[in-house]
């Protein structure tokens, strides 16, 4: 199967019904699995054998979705959470503790932001932020003996920073450390990390992937290429995990996914449900057609809004003048995706008369979805961090972000058209 395009495991992936059975992955909702050999539910307490013995940490339903996104992303493994926030928590807490730290990009999701500047300092794990376009030089200095992880976007929210690759895998290769990107508004179709060193991929599954707006969801990917053996940062994998008789982590075939799932997913129980998964799946169905769609509707509005009278800036990689249009050619050669970023000349008055102002176009906590929707990330996302982290996370006041559908895109063009002529 890793061999399709991914045209193709969009529709394939992720199950393989046997003779007789549905077509498609049933909703398995049920907390709990009948066994009866009491052996057989102990070899699965043990990990020494697959299946399934209470909805907690695994279920068929979820199994189904993470197996299509690990394959997407050519990965090893899948794991399915509640939300995109919950995959990242489980992914930091998986290599992290107190007294541990990480690196990220200043340029993530407002929430992400709060969650590494604010939550987790209060665990003892601290998060180091960076420039994403700073030398690698200035990043390096940042590592130290206690540092497991370095946190990037393929497409950063709402900034549109796009990542450089080859610059932060080079300097996880050279450290030895995790290198994990979250691949939310690039989606597998448009970029895979994996292929430009990332080892751990995160979505929120709530965008692209599922394109209704109707199912919350995260994934952790492992894509299975990091060694863990004998790297002394990471202890935790190379010490016996005494809640599973001594199991080393490091020992197995997909180590990071397993003691994600055995360890984090058991205690923290913020796994996908099985109605979200399902939605989620059948989503998927069509996310190659949607970020072709996407793409080439964000295109022509971004040409539209840069040739505007009252557009201060525009950031969309699709465009030439773009400052990081050449790194989208290089990571992003079939599409940039419909998320954009602008300012409005004027203040943050004018930004909420154009925006209240749209028809077609809707106000949204919200991206990436069929509908085109805008936001006001400063007031709304964004609204905790300071006046400093927020010049530094790229959203100025001015800024409006703008998720592109695919409705046709005149009619997204009109809707912008007229709401900009009552600024």
């Amino acid at each position: 199967m890793n061999n399709y395009k991914p045209d193709t495991l969009c529709v394939q992936a992720g199950y393989a019904p046997k003779t007789g059975e549905a077509r498609i992955p049933p909703i398995v909702q049920s907390t709990t699995f009948v066994y009866e050999k009491t052996q057989d539910m102990a070899d699965l307490f043990d990990l020494k054998s697959d299946g399934y013995f209470y909805s907690r940490l695994a279920n068929p339903t979820v199994s189904a979705f993470e197996a299509k996104v690990a394959a997407l992303e050519g990965g090893v493994c899948g794991i399915g959470c509640a939300s995109g926030m919950s995959a990242t928590s489980l992914a930091i807490f998986t290599v992290a503790g107190a007294g541990d730290n990480f690196l990220s990009s200043q340029a993530v999701y407002g929430g992400t932001y709060n969650l590494f500047s604010t939550t987790l300092p209060k665990l003892g794990i601290e998060c180091r932020f960076f420039d994403p376009d700073a030398p690698a030089e200035e990043i390096e200095k940042l590592i130290d003996g206690k540092t497991k992880m370095i946190f990037t976007e393929t497409v950063a929210n709402p900034a549109i920073v796009v990542l450089d690759f080859d610059k932060f895998a080079e300097i996880s290769k050279k450290h030895k450390i995790l290198f994990a990107v979250d691949n939310t508004l690039a989606t597998p179709v448009l970029c895979r990390p994996k292929d430009f060193g990332a080892n751990i991929i995160i979505h929120s599954s709530t965008k692209y992937l599922d394109g209704h707006a109707a199912a919350l969801g995260g994934l952790i990917i492992d894509a299975g290429n990091f060694d863990f053996k004998a790297n002394e940062r990471y202890s935790s994998f190379n010490e016996p995990d005494e809640s599973y008789h001594g199991l080393v982590y490091a020992d197995l075939p997909v180590a990071f996914g397993t003691k994600c799932r055995a360890q984090m997913m058991r205690d923290f129980g913020a796994i996908m449900s099985p109605q979200n998964a399902f939605i989620s799946y059948i989503g998927c169905d069509t996310l190659a057609l949607r970020m072709e769609r996407h793409s080439s509707n964000a295109k022509k509005v971004a040409q539209f809004l840069s040739a505007h009278p009252k557009i201060e800036w525009l950031n969309h990689p699709s465009l030439k003048g773009n400052k990081y249009h050449k790194l989208s050619e290089k990571y992003l050669p079939y599409g940039q995706g419909g998320m954009m970023s602008f300012g409005i000349k004027g203040d943050v008055k004018k930004c909420a008369a154009f925006m209240e102002a749209l028809k077609l176009i809707t106000q949204e906590t919200h991206v990436a979805d069929a509908r085109s929707c805008v936001l006001h990330p400063a007031s709304t996302t964004h609204r905790q961090l300071t006046e400093e982290d927020l010049k530094k996370a790229g959203v100025p006041h001015n800024l409006v972000r703008l998720s592109v559908g695919i409705e046709h895109p005149d009619d997204i063009i009109a809707d912008l058209k007229q709401a900009l002529e009552k600024v």
